[in-house]
This record gives C-alpha cells, sequence and structure tokens, in this order.
C-alpha cells in the first residue's frame, strides 16, 4: 500500500501522448505526478483539459505541461526578430494552463541549451558502461559561435527583465506559478552567449527582478553540482536560502562526478553530491512541491535507470518523514 506524505511529491516526465504504458510505469513505480513536454501545437486548453483528466483517470495528477518552443528559445533570449510574437504566444500559453487548472511550468533563459556540442561536448560512460553526457569546459572554449555574434551579459538580462515583466501579471491573473531553471552548464558565456541564470547573485536578481509570488526556482541539483563553489552557496545552502522563502516549487534530481571544469552525469547515488542530505534538506525547508529525475544515463529508451532513480527518490523521501 502507498503511504501518503506530506510536501515532498515524487513526479516522472511523460510523453505528450500518454499509453498504456506509460500509465503502467507510473503505476508500478508509486509516480504520483507527471510533467510533461510538448510542442506549441499543444500549446491550447483542449489538449491540457484532456491530458490532465486522461492522467487524473489513471490516478496521477498532472505537475505542467511546458513548451518546447517557449522555453530556452534563442528568440526570446537573443531578442531576435519575432521576440514580441513569441511572448504573446507564451502569454496565452499561460492563460490557458490556469483555465486548465495547470498551476506551474518551468521556463529558462538559455539560447543554445539544445544544440550540441555546445551543451554536451562528448559522450562518456558511468557506471556499469552506460552512456552519459559528458561537459569539458576546455573543449567548450574553442567552439565556434553558436549565434550570428557575441551576446553579453546586459543584453541577456535586458531581454530576460522584458519578458518576465510582460509575463508575470498573466501568471498571477491565470494562478500559474513560473519556476526558473538554472543555465546548464553554469557557465559564464557559451559559445558566444552569456548567461545570467548561472549562481547565486543571478537568481537573487531574477527573483528581485519578477517581484512576485507566483515566481521561484525549479532549483536542477544537477546543474548547480556542475558548478560547485564558484556558484556562491551550494546546493544545500540554496535549499535553506530560497526554501524558507517559498521560492522553490520544483526540484530536478539529478547528479555528477565532479564540478567543472570538467563533469559527466552519473547515477543518482554515484556522483559526489549526498542526495539523501538534499532531501533531508527539502523536507527541512517544508517543500511542497515536485523532484523528478531530470534527464539520466542512459540512450533514453530503456526505463531501467529512471527506475532506479525513482525508487532511490522514494525511498529517501519515505526515510526522511520517519526519522
Amino acid at each position: 500500500m502507498t503511504q501518503n506524505y506530506p510536501g515532498i511529491k515524487i513526479g516522472d516526465r511523460m510523453s505528450a501522448r500518454p499509453t498504456e504504458k506509460d500509465f503502467t510505469f507510473f503505476q508500478n513505480m508509486g509516480i504520483e505526478y507527471a510533467t510533461i513536454w510538448t510542442t506549441i501545437e499543444d500549446a491550447t486548453y483542449e489538449y491540457m483539459a484532456h491530458t490532465k483528466s486522461l492522467l487524473e483517470a489513471h490516478g496521477i495528477q498532472l505537475w505542467n505541461i511546458g513548451i518546447l518552443d517557449l522555453h530556452c528559445d534563442p528568440t526570446m533570449v537573443l531578442g531576435l526578430p519575432g521576440y514580441d510574437t513569441k511572448v504573446e504566444q507564451y502569454q496565452r500559453y499561460l492563460r490557458n494552463l490556469g483555465r486548465a487548472g495547470i498551476g506551474y511550468t518551468t521556463y529558462a533563459h538559455m539560447a543554445n541549451i539544445k544544440m550540441l556540442p555546445y551543451y554536451q561536448t562528448s559522450v562518456g560512460s558511468t557506471r556499469g558502461g552506460i552512456p552519459t553526457r559528458e561537459f569539458d569546459m576546455e573543449l567548450a572554449q574553442h567552439l565556434p559561435l553558436s549565434h550570428d555574434r557575441v551576446y553579453t551579459e546586459d543584453e541577456v538580462w535586458d531581454t530576460f527583465t522584458r519578458f518576465i515583466r510582460a509575463v508575470m501579471p498573466v501568471a498571477e491573473e491565470a494562478g500559474v506559478r513560473i519556476g526558473l531553471h538554472p543555465d546548464d552548464p553554469p557557465v559564464p558565456t557559451l559559445g558566444g552567449v552569456a548567461r545570467a541564470i548561472r549562481n547565486f547573485e543571478g537568481y537573487q536578481r531574477a527573483v528581485e527582478i519578477a517581484d512576485s509570488d507566483n515566481f521561484g526556482l525549479c532549483f536542477c541539483v544537477g546543474s548547480w553540482a556542475e558548478g560547485g563553489a564558484m556558484l556562491g552557496k551550494d546546493s544545500l545552502e540554496m535549499i535553506a536560502h530560497f526554501g524558507a522563502l517559498g521560492k522553490i516549487f520544483k526540484i530536478h534530481f539529478r547528479n555528477v562526478d565532479a564540478p567543472l571544469p570538467k563533469f559527466r552525469e552519473t547515477l543518482i547515488d554515484d556522483g559526489y553530491v549526498d542526495m539523501y542530505a538534499i532531501m533531508r534538506a527539502l523536507r527541512d525547508v517544508n517543500f511542497d512541491g515536485v523532484l523528478i529525475p531530470d534527464h539520466v544515463p542512459g540512450d533514453g529508451a530503456d526505463k531501467t535507470n529512471s527506475a532506479y532513480t525513482i525508487g532511490y527518490m522514494r525511498a529517501t523521501r519515505n526515510r526522511v518523514y520517519n526519522e
């Protein structure tokens, strides 16, 4: 029998068109919440409401539906032609989320996270020979520009400020919270594009710009671990600070083998971050949101490694509430 616990909720990604296989996996793993990423064509009330009802009929709650076209979009991050149209699309998207009763979404302000080799400089292996993402800052420094020119940090902050001030009033009216994902990897610049949300100072500035109860963090433990000491606060300190403010809405529960200048993603219990300590810290700040594995080592086709992470998350979550 599944025991209900306060606060910390276990989630995972689900495909945009869920199948019975998806539902069986969630039910067998005891996954309580789903997050879905889809495209702009599905940024409609009809799709959102139907998907939410479908999941609920299978005993699964829908935490958020993200729109890939409006997430880490170079047009918005770099202020390219079409910027205003993208912002208007995002505003409509927020209204549809709210109308469908979906109260959260994740946003990230990075221009080249979807582009190889900027995000991943090579493929290595972790325990058992499982293929995994590697990033080497030395290699990345010699990559060509990812876009047409160099974009400064002031320019990236300008587009973020314009974006967030345009969408937060809509989010508040719709009853939707926006969780900002940190830059991955958290380096000052990548492919000629400066990165703004790469450290504690950047997150603090973003929260002040938004100035809204509906704005907070999608805190990725893995991305933060990639940065290490250069980020100003470690993951436990970030949870203590922003968690006490009620600003952490979602957690990406992920681990890496070492901080920059070079890291590889690992299985959840095989990295340098003490993930049990992370879970305990979330309990201590009364975190009331969803944890998801984020991406895990492997080719994505085999759910074994995701299941391993889910089992670890459930076991540690249950333990911290029973201490």
